[in-house]
Formats: structure tokens, sequence, C-alpha cells
């Protein structure tokens, strides 16, 4: 029986790269005087490399205009990945990132019905704290019984591990919960650590191929569009109930 959702957070709970995050390097580089802008195309390719910090030195890896030594890169990838968090939080604050609709219906949902939840995220808490204080309030994190991101984990997804850290704070075996997930990276670190996965499809990774989920769609607030399609009836909007029923479908393949 479904016991917790483990939430992603950039793509998943909000459309955060293309026009939170993305913008946010480019304030970061004009801050410093760099010649670097990262159009929507550009750092699509980009977010293959999780992590902004390691997104950093992938794409300084191959930039004459970028620091000739390995260490040079590293303190200025540093630099700017913290001066990108705080252009990432007058971003949000000055509300430009929504979250994804559906999703605070969810949460409350869950709340409600005492599923319990939890945030997994490579993303650094700084960025969690802005978008889910912006949304969910100063008291954002009583929400969940569990928040677990980049600063918690020693590997970025597609490794397993913030969900395995997830999994040992809420103290439940992974068969019991739920992934929400937008990406195939995502996906395959849940699915790592034996979480089912959920896929609601986001901007950036709208087509890639995602084989691991045991429901995937175009957004929480659509019906149309889901395989399988949710069996349980409802006006709009995907619920609490089809997550059920879907888990409920794969826990029985499984036996």
């Amino acid at each position: 029986m479904l016991a917790a959702l483990l939430w992603d957070v950039d793509g998943t709970l909000a459309e955060t790269e293309r026009d939170g995050h993305r913008v946010a390097f480019n304030m970061a580089f004009a801050e410093l005087g760099l010649p670097w802008r990262w159009d929507i195309a550009h750092y699509g390719r980009l977010l293959r490399v999780t992590g902004g910090r390691e997104r950093l030195l992938a794409a300084m890896a191959g930039d004459a205009d970028a620091p000739a030594l390995a260490s040079e890169r590293e303190a200025l990838a540093r630099e700017l990945h913290r001066r990108k968090n705080r252009c990432y939080a007058q971003i949000v604050g000055d509300g430009a990132i929504e979250l994804r609709p559906g999703v605070a219906a969810l949460i409350d949902e869950a709340s409600e019905r005492g599923v319990r939840q939890a945030i997994v995220t490579t993303t650094s808490r700084a960025n969690v704290q802005a978008l889910l204080g912006r949304h969910l309030g100063a008291a954002w994190a009583g929400r969940f019984d569990a928040v677990v991101c980049g600063e918690d984990v020693r590997a970025k997804k597609p490794d397993p591990e913030a969900h395995r850290r997830a999994l040992a704070a809420l103290r439940l075996p992974a068969l019991r919960t739920l992934a929400i997930e937008d990406s195939c990276a995502g996906a395959t670190a849940a699915r790592a650590a034996d979480v089912p996965v959920l896929v609601t499809r986001s901007a950036y990774f709208a087509d890639d191929p995602i084989d691991t989920a045991i429901a995937i769609g175009p957004g929480l607030h659509l019906r149309p569009g889901w395989q399988p399609a949710p069996a349980v009836r409802a006006a709009e909007g995907i619920t609490l109930g089809d997550l059920v029923d879907w888990h409920g479908q794969a826990e029985t393949a499984r036996l």
C-alpha cells in the first residue's frame, strides 16, 4: 500500500529551469563581467549534467574563455554557483516561478489523507527554501517528513543516494513509496533505489524516452495523455486515488 510520496523539485514541482535557473546563471555571468550567456536550447543540452556547479564545470571544459587551470575553474564555478543561487532566490521572490498546475492540490490531498511526503532533490537547500517558502509559506518544511537536498549527498541523480537517504529517514521500504519525477535521470535514480516512479513531463524533458515509470503523463492538472490512462474517474487533474491505483497495479504486477 502506498505510504509516502517522494517529490523531485526542479521540473517536477515547478518549471524552474528555463525561466529560473538559466536566467539566474546569466545574471551571475553578467555580475562577474563574463561573456557567457546560455540561451534556452544550449541550457537544455547542459541539463544532461546534473547539479549546477557540475554543469558550470562541464560548460567551462570546452570554452576558450574559461580559466586554464582546473583549480581556477573550480573556484570560479563555486563563486558563480553562489551568485546564481542568490539571483534565483530573487527571481522566485519576485513571483516569476509558479508551482506547476496540480502540484499544490496533490500535496494538500496527500496531507489530508495521511500519506507522508518527502522532498528528494539534488538541487541546493537554498533553492528549495526559496521556491517552497514562496509557495507553501515559511513553515513549508513541516509539511514534509524528510527533506533531502544536494548538500546531503555525495553523488547526485541519477545516483540513487538521495532516494535511499529519504527512505532511511522515513523508515519505509522502497515499494511502499512513489517518486514523482520529470526526467530520465530522476527516474533512473529512483528505480536504482527500488522506488516506483511516476513521471510528469517537463519542458526540457518532454520527449525523452523513459521506460521505468509506472505511469507517465503531461502534468498533474491533466487527465488526458497519461499512460496508462487513469482508471479512477475524476472531474479534472490527477488525484491521489490515481496514484494509489497505479501503485497498486505495479505492486500486483511484481507478485
